[in-house]
């Protein structure tokens, strides 16, 4: 890869995805940056088992794009980004989309990461290539113990 430097962006409700995040961003020597929703969740928003709830009428619309509070300054810096975030609805949030589709991330590189407590990615990576014109890496669930040495020798084979 380039001289250009390596994000870890996330998004994390309970904390599980910000733990993988800091985790990745050590392993890779990545700057970190939290992508927090402009109206933050609460525990009613994430009910699951609520179909009025905030998370599941947004996960019901797939072209929700929850606003974002704040950016990442000078995205131009960054030559790959990892983008973690919590598996809703056997995808990713739609404020994933959001994230993406705020920056010009043509001729990056993009590579999702996920946890969750039972499914895989699903078609997380499938819908997030549709929100920008970047270069896709595979994504990789980021459950539990996390090794660094497992993480750079992943993102190694990544190319970055």
């Amino acid at each position: 890869m380039s001289d250009k430097k390596i994000l870890a962006a996330y998004f994390s409700c309970s904390g599980v995805t910000a733990k993988a995040a800091r985790t990745l961003a050590e392993a890779v020597n990545a700057d970190l940056y939290e992508i927090k929703p402009e109206v933050p969740y609460t525990p009613a928003d994430l009910n699951w088992n609520d179909p009025k709830s905030r998370s599941s009428v947004e996960m019901k619309d797939p072209g929700s794009r929850p606003a974002i509070a704040g950016r990442v300054e000078d995205m131009e810096q960054y030559g790959a980004v990892f983008v973690g975030f919590p598996i809703w609805w056997y995808v990713a949030p739609t404020i994933i989309n959001t994230f993406l589709e705020s920056y010009d991330l043509s001729g990056k590189i993009v590579i999702p990461f996920a946890t969750s407590g039972g499914s895989g990615l699903g078609k997380s990576e499938e819908r997030l290539r549709a929100s920008c014109a970047a270069d896709f890496r595979p994504g990789r669930l980021l459950n539990g113990d996390l090794s660094k040495e497992d993480l750079a020798a992943w993102a190694e084979k990544l190319g970055l």
